[in-house]
């Protein structure tokens, strides 16, 4: 064991603290060798948890030195990866092959690979074996030992491959670095229970723990002293929260105590999982003032007998009534999902019994994906795989039924004056902002950067399918 490993607090967060000291000292030696500050960069791949926890790593990385660049072509590169569809692990090869490069003109370069692919074996296999030139490799569970892991790297210098399998640790009060000053992710559990059976998620992200009702509450606390007026609740089960912990606690009793922190104006949540949306969590949103009237509800198939297959424990006819039960309390509640087309076994019939529910729902926006078999998965292993060229058809006709939905729900505001929090100055266009209204559709509008951050009237002039153009009032 290397002599300052030794005299590291076993406890955390005080041993991170300890390595963030150290790594530290070393970076300011760097500096000064090079004559400049040293740079990192983050490519986050896939969900919301993984931007949550870019923002820690990159927290802990300001902290020990580094700033920003612009770009890979940095000191170091940090990929946060996905490996729910088998194309984002395809893009992680691509660009390690991309780095290879980089790093030879920059030696001292070092390339760290962590998030939901580096929970599969074979995947670190294949890296350790065909990708050299990647210093450090961790999983989703001990991101907080980023600095920790960084120094094993300094002082072995070779390969630090670091994965848990699973773990109960929940880490608090380490750095974080926002990406935006006004609104902020907050983790409120980890993992899931669900082993839906197409899903890689509770084989790389562990089981359910929620944590401290108490710590949540702090962190927003603290968020809203720092200038944040919107948090999004994070888990991949939000409806279950509460149910690991030693006083259980409900979604819907943390929403109440989360409504009552002064100076937060929106709270948002995702993901709910249908089979877990209590009536007392409808209750809570119905009375409400800060809760935004958007919600995220999977529906994965409108097929009874696909959805058994999925292991989602709910059928067509129970999501359609939950449906109503939402909008007869919350009536002009904005509602998106997800749909999975082409898993295994779907007939031209389970495809229609999509499409219905599509129709009767009519979804502001879904996310909209071709089945991907994912090794180790129960689905991976079903018969009847659907051949891609019927899928590509379903698919094409499903996303045309919910693009033309969606155009006209979304209209249903236009003409009138809304909420909106601004969060850019639009991209596209010098002059103008963008910003969201509370049921999540964006708004472009002309008006000044200062702006940013705040939550300001303005006109819905005109729905343009997915979004609205409008003026400030």
């Amino acid at each position: 064991m290397n002599e300052k490993n030794m005299f590291a607090p076993e406890a955390e967060p005080a041993r991170q603290k300890y390595f963030m000291e150290l790594v530290k000292n070393r970076i300011q030696d760097l500096e000064a060798e090079k004559g400049r500050k040293l740079t990192c960069f983050i490519t986050t791949f896939g969900c919301q948890m993984n931007a949550r926890d870019s923002e820690k790593l990159l927290g802990i990385l300001e902290e020990i030195g580094f700033v920003q660049g612009e770009d890979e072509n940095s000191d170091f590169v940090l990929y946060n990866t996905c490996t729910v569809r088998e194309n984002a692990n395809l893009k992680v090869y691509g660009r390690l092959g991309h780095l290879s490069g980089l790093k030879r003109k920059n030696p001292d370069m070092m390339i760290a690979l962590c998030g939901c692919m580096m929970q599969e074996p074979h995947v670190v296999e294949k890296i350790k074996k065909s990708y050299r030139h990647v210093d450090i490799i961790f999983g989703t569970h001990n991101i907080f030992k980023l600095a920790e892991l960084i120094y094993n790297r300094l002082e072995e210098k070779k390969m630090v491959v670091d994965i848990w399998e699973g773990t109960d640790a929940i880490v608090e009060e380490l750095p974080i670095e926002r990406k935006y000053p006004f609104k902020s992710g907050v983790n409120i559990m980890f993992g899931c229970n669900n082993f839906c059976s197409y899903c890689i998620v509770p084989y790389v992200r562990g089981r359910e723990r929620s944590r401290n009702p108490e710590d949540i509450i702090k962190e927003i606390e603290g968020l809203v002293k720092d200038g944040v007026v919107e948090v999004m609740l994070l888990g991949q089960n939000v409806n279950s929260y509460g149910k690991t912990l030693k006083e259980p606690i409900t979604f819907a009793e943390l929403l109440q105590r989360v409504e009552k922190i002064e100076g937060l104006e929106r709270i948002r949540f995702m993901t709910s999982h249908p089979k877990d949306l209590s009536d007392e969590l409808i209750a809570v949103m119905k009375e409400s003032k800060k809760i935004c009237n958007h919600l995220h509800l999977p529906l994965q198939s409108g097929s009874s007998r696909i959805l058994k297959q999925m292991n989602r424990k709910y059928t067509k006819e129970q999501y359609l009534l939950l449906v109503d039960k939402i909008r007869q309390a919350v009536p002009d509640i904005s509602l998106t999902t997800d749909i999975i087309v082409g898993f295994p076994g779907e007939t031209d019939e389970d495809f229609e019994e999509t499409m219905d529910v599509v129709r009767k729902v009519r979804y502001d926006s879904a996310f909209t994906f071709i089945y991907s078999k994912r090794t180790g998965t129960p689905a991976a292993a079903m018969e009847n795989q659907v051949p891609e060229d019927v899928v590509k058809v379903r698919f094409d006709r499903l996303l045309k039924e919910v693009q033309e939905i969606a155009t006209e729900v979304v209209k249903r505001d236009e003409k009138t004056v809304q909420k909106v929090l601004v969060e850019e100055p639009d991209t596209h266009e010098p002059g103008f902002l963008t910003g969201r209204l509370a049921n999540n559709t964006v708004v472009h509008f002309p008006g000044d950067a200062s702006l940013v951050g705040k939550i300001v009237d303005v006109s819905l002039d005109e729905a343009k399918g997915f979004y609205y153009m409008g003026s400030l009032k």
